[in-house]
């Protein structure tokens, strides 16, 4: 059993004694008094049941015991210092740095202006961005191993575990090859395309869910002759026109081998690009600070579109 008079305090006083060797010394180190230094040490005897020192004038000597204990001491606060340190990154505590998750998507305009604001706002602030899919970001915040996550939805998030601080809204069109019978077109009839082939991403993605949503509209499930894991892909694929896909207005700018053509009305899919972050965490100041950013760009894209 260990002893309540044996506290990590203790411990800390023992082995700052141990490497100074002068209760003045350790006092002025840990900014307590050479009393309060002295009474430490003999009640760590107390609980040990074991004396470690000898007096030897107004000085303590080690005795072989506290040379043995020291070793133990040492890694029992090491360990107990590299698990604070460990817990307190997972439940995203420390105050020097923000994990945020995304998508590929959003890396062209979206996610650098956020960061960039977030970083005026905390200059200090170190910022992991780690990208990949709805399914993927989700899982990782709800693992602990990101902080944050700005996600697209394809339907409104029932969590009451979340916040969700929207950004914009994105419409989704038909991506074609230049030069496609569909080109010029103002809106694209979804059935007007029942013969043709279609790539698409893998489950997961929310550009996935936007192309089932928008085929269910249209009553018929479209032959997918390929699923890939990334947009970029995604893009060349059908910028070589290796087939049709469904994406959102923000791939636009990724390339100029594709045409974008808005939908029929019908068939209107659109994705909600919206910060997530736990409800529990609603007072941390770093995520305080990128819900403002996020906000700002909503308003920014709201006076741009006007």
């Amino acid at each position: 059993m260990i002893d309540e008079e044996i506290t990590l305090k203790k411990l800390e006083v023992f082995l700052a004694f141990m490497r100074l060797n002068s209760l003045a010394r350790v006092s002025d180190e840990l900014g307590q008094s050479t009393v309060s230094i002295h009474r430490a040490l003999h009640s760590l005897e107390q609980g040990l049941r074991c004396p470690l020192f000898r007096r030897e004038g107004r000085n303590l000597a080690p005795l072989p015991a506290a040379y043995a204990f020291a070793k133990h001491a040492q890694r029992a606060v090491s360990e107990t210092e590299e698990g604070v340190r460990k817990v307190r990154d997972l439940a995203g505590l420390n105050a020097n740095r923000l994990k945020i998750g995304s998508l590929y998507s959003l890396t062209l305009r979206c996610i650098p202006q956020l960061l960039m604001g977030l970083k005026l706002r905390r200059p200090e602030l170190q910022i992991d961005l780690t990208l990949g899919s709805n399914q993927q970001l989700l899982r990782s915040m709800d693992d602990g191993r990101l902080d944050a996550i700005v996600i697209g939805l394809q339907a409104s998030l029932d969590d009451p575990q979340l916040l969700a601080v929207p950004l914009f809204e994105d419409e989704v069109h038909l991506a074609a090859p230049l030069g496609s019978p569909y080109a010029g077109r103002t809106q694209a009839d979804l059935r007007d395309l029942k013969g043709e082939k279609f790539i698409t991403l893998n489950d997961g993605f929310v550009t996935s869910d936007s192309f089932d949503h928008a085929f269910r509209q249209a009553g018929y499930v479209p032959e997918t002759i390929m699923r890939v894991s990334d947009i970029f892909s995604l893009i060349n694929l059908v910028g070589g026109g290796m087939g049709y896909s469904l994406l959102p207005g923000r791939i636009a700018e990724f390339s100029t081998r594709v045409d974008l053509i808005p939908l029929d009305a019908r068939y209107a899919s659109r994705q909600a690009i919206t910060l997530l972050f736990p409800r529990s965490r609603e007072r941390d100041p770093n995520l305080l600070a990128l819900a403002a950013e996020c906000r700002m760009y909503r308003k920014e894209q709201r006076l741009g579109s006007m």
